[in-house]
């Protein structure tokens, strides 16, 4: 048997099977959870009865791919893996739902004396795309010109003009422009005599 006739048997053989058991399992999945998690628990079982199909009994690689599956055989084992779909689901929209929470109570929970960066972001939001994908490689990310340019496709060259011109207008979308930098004073280094 060629590999060409060994996949259109085992694709036959699956369309024979989700033939079978694609609306039992609707329903079953229908009385369980909320209609629009069905067909998205319902795509996670098919998917699964695809790569376990020697595994579905009666339905196994030794089987007569002509026989149509018996339901009895398969559609008990198709609710389990359903039921497990389902179960998956359900902890991931649980983790989802926590993750949630936990932000929600952490924003609540941010002292009044925080400082807003409404402004810094409104200034970021003002750069272009690619000049603020820049900026944050160099800013939060840490990376040096060179690193931001294999992040980014561009030169080196081309990554440090970009972060030159970011820096100068956002310090003057900041108003920031001609004030004192933190740690330098004007006359710093320059002779008294």
């Amino acid at each position: 048997m060629t590999e060409q006739e060994a996949r259109r048997m085992r694709r036959a053989r699956f369309e024979g099977l989700a033939h079978l058991v694609v609306e039992p399992l609707h329903r079953y999945l229908l009385r369980r959870t909320s209609a629009d998690m069905v067909d998205d628990v319902l795509s996670e079982t098919m998917l699964v009865l695809w790569r376990r199909l020697d595994d579905v009994p009666g339905l196994g690689a030794g089987s007569d791919p002509d026989a149509p599956p018996d339901r009895d055989d398969v559609l008990p084992w198709c609710y389990g893996v359903a039921r497990g779909c389902l179960a998956n689901a359900r902890r991931a929209d649980g983790r989802r739902l926590r993750l949630v929470e936990r932000l929600i109570r952490t924003q609540e929970q941010s002292p009044a004396g925080a400082a807003d960066h409404g402004e810094l972001h409104a200034a970021l939001d003002a750069l272009g795309a690619l000049d603020r994908e820049v900026v944050r490689l160099w800013a939060w990310e840490g990376l040096a010109p060179r690193q931001i340019a294999e992040a980014t496709g561009l030169t080196s060259n081309a990554v440090s003009i970009r972060l030159h011109r970011a820096k100068a207008r956002l310090a003057a979308q900041l108003g920031r422009k001609d004030a004192e930098r933190p740690g330098h004073k004007r006359d710093e280094g320059r002779s008294s005599q």
